[in-house]
């Protein structure tokens, strides 16, 4: 297999869809070498069915607003890959949803989801409904129309998606509600789900928790310790909220956080109690994190992402290619020394390079944020148990299956000079273990 043929070769058969292509790109770059020295990985063309998804489902949501007047939004689901389990992925409402960005994040999300040792395939769905400014009951209808169609393909053993941008607790809520509904079963076939039916602790808290977790991991390979390291930490919602709540719980001193209008920087450190007032304000108000400067008399910058502020470590948590090489740049001049990924692909190709050049410690989401799908793997467990873990007992899984991965990502990414390509370590490990089972199951 020769990665540029056969990126180039993509481009042609899916012209206009450049986030596929980019993550493509990244994976077939660093599995080379590995995929190169197992000859019946080529003569069953794993390649290609690897990059393509087994199937895209795409349909039309027709929904009514408050003020009766009818609405439609496109649907989608792909469904990547499922040699190692069902299906898995979350659903995302967004503006900017197209079957470029799910086919990316779908790519991604088989080989996170082969990292975390369970057993999930790899999926990604969502519509270009944005529910910010809508009202519950039109966020209600969207849903259960969303769902009228979707039910055909989804099940506990067939495909269970979750949430993502545009879809908490009160969307998962409504669909599953919808779900039951339509097919009279009451099964584990969304997680994300609230306490009272299904849901588990610390899913909400996930994505954050293991990234922190896994940058001790890094940070724990170069004797350093996390306890009074400044971190610029960009975005707002869930990700970037249970970030700030473990770094402080840590020691550390968070100092940015951010949204589509701006950034805050607060050189004293955000503490509990600024947390509280940003999840308040995110969560209940719906306000933007300007406000935050009002309050407490900080800096924020207009139009602008954190990447220009000096600190120790950098956390993105906001959405796709948010670091690009000027940022890189930025963080490398600043004495950054390491930078891991909360959100899906946040560091653009070029930002990646510089900071391997200048030997950062540089996670990418797949492996460093695996903690939400982790916890909604183990929220499947729990469904099918029809028991509920504790809150420590979830914890704790959560903290060892972030330290698996960071050992898979060593023991794959460690070069000959002892410096980790964690890029490469996670992804040939996931690689692996989805081409062994594919092989394994026949030309299917």
């Amino acid at each position: 297999m020769n990665a540029l043929e056969t990126v180039e070769r993509l481009k042609q058969r899916f012209p206009n869809e450049p986030e596929y292509i980019q993550a493509v790109s990244q994976v077939l770059g660093t599995i080379e070498d590995e995929y190169n020295r197992h000859p019946e990985f080529e003569q069953a063309n794993l390649i290609d069915r690897l990059c393509i998804p087994d199937r895209i489902i795409s349909f039309r949501v027709t929904w009514v607003d408050d003020k009766g007047k009818v609405q439609t939004n496109m649907g989608y689901r792909v469904q990547h890959n499922n040699a190692i389990g069902p299906y898995k992925g979350g659903i995302r409402f967004h503006a900017s949803v197209t079957p470029s960005v799910l086919k990316f994040l779908a790519f991604e999300q088989t080989f996170k989801n082969a990292l975390t040792t369970l057993p999930m395939g790899g999926a990604k769905g969502g519509s270009d409904f944005n529910p910010h400014g809508k009202s519950d009951a039109e966020v209600m209808r969207f849903c259960q129309a969303f769902m009228n169609e979707l039910y055909r393909h989804i099940g506990p053993d067939e495909d269970v998606p979750a949430g993502d941008i545009g879809v908490g607790g009160r969307e998962v809520g409504y669909m599953f509600g919808q779900y039951k509904k339509l097919t009279h079963q009451f099964v584990g076939v969304l997680t994300g789900k609230g306490l009272q039916f299904g849901g588990s602790l610390i899913r909400p808290e996930a994505t954050g928790y293991g990234n922190v977790y896994f940058l001790e991991s890094m940070l724990q390979t170069r004797g350093i310790e996390l306890k009074g390291k400044r971190v610029l930490v960009s975005g707002s919602g869930n990700v970037a909220q249970y970030t700030v709540e473990k770094l402080i719980e840590l020691g550390a001193v968070p100092v940015t956080l951010s949204d589509s209008d701006g950034y805050i920087y607060d050189p004293d450190g955000i503490d509990a109690d600024k947390l509280a007032f940003v999840m308040e304000l995110k969560n209940e108000k719906r306000g933007r994190i300007k406000e935050y400067a009002e309050k407490y008399g900080v800096k924020y910058v207009a139009g602008a992402r954190p990447w220009g502020e000096k600190a120790d470590i950098a956390l993105p948590s906001a959405t796709q290619d948010e670091i690009e090489e000027a940022d890189a740049r930025s963080l490398v001049a600043n004495g950054v020394i390491a930078v891991s990924e909360g959100a899906n692909m946040p560091s653009t190709p070029e930002a990646i390079e510089i900071f391997q050049q200048a030997k950062l410690l540089y996670a990418p989401g797949k492996a460093a944020n695996a903690g939400g799908v982790a916890v909604s793997g183990l929220e499947m467990s729990q469904n099918s148990e029809r028991l509920s873990w504790t809150r420590e007992q979830v914890d704790e899984r959560l903290k060892m299956i972030m330290s698996d991965i960071h050992q898979n990502c060593v023991k794959y990414g460690t070069q000959p000079d002892g410096y980790i390509n964690y890029v490469r370590g996670a992804n040939v490990a996931g690689f692996l273990k989805v081409a062994k089972a594919m092989m394994a199951q026949g030309i299917v």
